[in-house]
């Protein structure tokens, strides 16, 4: 990615800020392993997903069975809960 970006929409923040965040919990192997989705969770979706459902959250978000989440199966997870807030909050115009 390069050093310095032409500005961007709300939206393509919001999706860098994805992109990156995946990054620093997959770190250099690029994949996130249950502890590792575990941290990203409590600290970054605690408002959203409950901890007492991460095993089953594992379980249906790898798709391929190797224990790890890649980026694509990250991008499920963000859908899926985003859906979620959507149909939650959909007629609220403010979040904050």
């Amino acid at each position: 990615m390069p050093d310095t970006l032409p500005a961007v929409s709300d939206l393509e923040s919001s999706m860098l800020t994805i992109i990156q965040t995946f990054h620093q919990y997959s770190g250099q192997k690029s994949n996130l392993k249950k502890a590792d989705l575990k941290e990203l969770i409590n600290n970054e979706m605690n408002n959203f997903i409950e901890n007492d459902t991460l095993d089953k959250l594992f379980a249906d978000l790898d798709q391929n069975g190797d224990l790890e989440i890649d980026f694509k199966e990250f991008i499920a997870l963000i859908a899926m809960v985003t859906s979620a807030c959507n149909e939650l909050f959909g007629e609220e115009r403010s979040f904050k």
